[in-house]
């Protein structure tokens, strides 16, 4: 799903424009990111929670010139669902996802 097609749904569900739909969706993502960039986490009951989280360093090998890299520490974003979202997600998907 797109933020486009987000946008569709909530206008064909609530009857607003687009327009400020498009607006509120792209405001709350902006605001989202600019927390996380200030190192700030959000959280939503009942939905999830984006969370900062900070990568040690660590070594890796890069096994063309069979030498070792360092990977220094990094900070990385991540989105942690809700119980009530895991339980429902798992409740609708149990036996629809083919492997």
């Amino acid at each position: 799903m797109t933020k486009a097609d987000i946008v569709n749904a909530i206008a064909k569900k609530t009857g607003i424009e687009k327009v400020s739909i498009l607006t509120a969706v792209e405001g709350f993502m902006e605001e989202v990111m600019s927390s996380m960039n200030s190192g700030k986490n959000v959280y939503l009951r009942g939905f999830g929670s984006f969370v900062v989280k900070k990568r040690a360093s660590k070594a890796a090998r890069h096994i063309k010139n069979e030498t070792t890299i360092i990977i220094p520490e990094r900070y990385v974003p991540t989105f942690k669902p809700s119980q009530y979202f895991s339980e429902t997600l798992r409740k609708n998907l149990a036996g629809k996802i083919k492997k």
